[in-house]
Order: structure tokens, then C-alpha cells, then sequence
């Protein structure tokens, strides 16, 4: 009678152990967000998202004040629709900026919110055109490349080897 007791409680120790990892594992992929505040729902248009997924958070000053829902692609304007929730106790001027940002080097992006100075605040169903694409690391490599290529075969000269001129 005694070891049946102990084994009920060792096994519902090692479970309620299952649970909080369970939790923690989901929290950390940002696949479960606990906010009970009431959201409001904006969307904005970007030219290019990157790799923003559902699921990932919206900043303002460092501070998660929502989520974004959505990634949709608008045919007729050919531009993302990003549709945020944000938390109803944080209110924004209407004439704020989005900006696509990386946590980090080569972290997960996220959309930074910089606040306007108009008087009037975002509300549901509210559009942001005032948005910053993604920087896609790929074309800045690409970019770096073309500008040192022009670099180098823009030095002029007479065709020779180059062993007379002084370098640079």
C-alpha cells in the first residue's frame, strides 16, 4: 500500500516535469503566447517581409506590445500584408512607422514600431503605409560585390600591369 502511494506521487511529479517543459519549449519558439489583454488589429504593406513569420512579436522601445498574425500577398498592389495585433493598452499615433528588424546578426526578425507625433491614435481595421522592408542580407553581399567590382576596374590606367602606379 505504501510503494503504490509513492509511485502516485513520483508519477505525477515526473508529468507536472513533462508539463513545464512542454511549456517552456513552446514559449521559447514563441508557438504560445499568454496575453490576456484585449488586441486591436492593424495592418501594414511592405515591399518585402523577409522572414517574418506568424507568430512574431511586435516591438516598441525593446518591449513586445503584440504579435503578428498574417502574412498575406496583395496581388493587385504586388505587397505583403502583415497583420499585427497589438494590445489595446498600448495606443499609437496614426502617422507611425513599421520597420522590419533582426534580433542580432542572423536572429529572428521582428517588426519595430517608432511612433509618430500625430494627435489622433491607430485603431482597428487602420492601415500603415509608412513601412521599412526587410534588409535581405543577400543583396547587401550582392551590392558590396558590384560596388568593389566597379571600384576595381574603374581605376583608369593605360593597360598596363598596374606596377608603376601607387597603391591605394
Amino acid at each position: 500500500m505504501q510503494r503504490s502511494k509513492n509511485d502516485v506521487w513520483v508519477g505525477l511529479f515526473v508529468l507536472l516535469g513533462m508539463v513545464a517543459i512542454l511549456f517552456l519549449a513552446l514559449q521559447s519558439a514563441n508557438l504560445l503566447s499568454l496575453s490576456f489583454q484585449k488586441n486591436y488589429h492593424v495592418t501594414a504593406k511592405f515591399d518585402n517581409v523577409g522572414g517574418l513569420k506568424p507568430k512574431a512579436a511586435v516591438r516598441s522601445g525593446g518591449v513586445v506590445v503584440g504579435r503578428v498574425e498574417t502574412l498575406t500577398f496583395d496581388d493587385k498592389t504586388f505587397q505583403a500584408r502583415v497583420k499585427l495585433a497589438l494590445e489595446s493598452r498600448y495606443a499609437f499615433p496614426k502617422d507611425s512607422s513599421l520597420k522590419i528588424l533582426t534580433a542580432g546578426l542572423l536572429g529572428e526578425q521582428y517588426i519595430g514600431i517608432e511612433a509618430g507625433s500625430d494627435t489622433t491614435n491607430l485603431a482597428e481595421g487602420d492601415v500603415i503605409t509608412a513601412t521599412q522592408s526587410a534588409v535581405v542580407l543577400e543583396n547587401l553581399i550582392s551590392q558590396f560585390l558590384y560596388s568593389k567590382a566597379a571600384e576595381g576596374s574603374g581605376t583608369g590606367g593605360t593597360g598596363g600591369s598596374g606596377a608603376g602606379e601607387p597603391k591605394k
